[in-house]
């Protein structure tokens, strides 16, 4: 599944946007919409992710956000490994009471760590709750790009799922290869220009060159 990642956009532009998606990612840190809003936006889609990265509010204002993201119909919620204790326990029981995914996240914006380091953030979110795991890093080198798919190896599917993408130009391939390889999403963005995260190819391109790949392997 390609998942569009919606970033800084105007509520209007974000409602008539997912309508033509079958699955979006709204980046509630870059869009900024008030709670009337993300209210009308989660309840009109039944397949949106809500992630809201830290920095730019209050951690109090990030939860109210959320919560009400998974009250109004949010398929997956995103959290951060890093996240508080208390903040990822209240976001998972809500998420839990309404049926809501939840997908922990672990970055490193600098490089890509090794792979037993990997390992080791992708156990904990399981251990804390995750139904699914995101592992993003930077890739500066063809060996970051062999470290990140080679997670695809260590798949449990009772453990749950896991989505292992790089960030960064020479990261693009594992955005292709993750759907190959087991992922249950990759992520892309609405067209060029319009990126949340470094390495993300336009939803067109992306979905055209999932499309020549299954007709080679045919």
């Amino acid at each position: 599944m390609i998942c569009v990642s919606v970033g800084t956009t105007s509520f209007a532009a974000c409602r008539r946007i997912i309508k033509n998606l079958d699955c979006a990612e709204i980046r509630l840190d870059k869009a900024r919409f008030c709670l009337e809003e993300v209210r009308e936006i989660f309840s009109s889609h039944s397949n949106l992710i809500a992630t809201f990265r830290p920095g730019a509010v209050s951690e109090k204002e990030r939860e109210g956000i959320l919560l009400e993201a998974i009250r109004s119909g949010a398929k997956y919620v995103d959290l951060e490994l890093e996240s508080s204790k208390f903040f990822k326990q209240r976001i998972l029981r809500e998420a839990r009471q309404r049926g809501c995914q939840v997908i922990m996240s672990y970055h490193d914006f600098r490089r890509t760590p090794a792979k037993e380091k990997l390992r080791r953030a992708m156990d904990k979110c399981f251990s804390q709750g995750a139904d699914i795991v995101k592992i993003a890093c930077q890739v500066n080198s063809r060996r970051d790009v062999f470290r990140i798919l080679s997670l695809y190896e260590n798949q449990n599917a009772e453990q749950g799922r896991i989505v292992a993408l790089g960030m960064g130009e020479k990261g693009k391939l594992t955005r292709v290869a993750a759907l190959l390889l087991g992922s249950p999403l990759t992520y892309a963005s609405l067209k060029e220009g319009s990126e949340t995260a470094e390495g993300q190819i336009d939803y067109k391109s992306l979905k055209k060159i999932l499309s020549l790949l299954k007709a080679k392997r045919i």
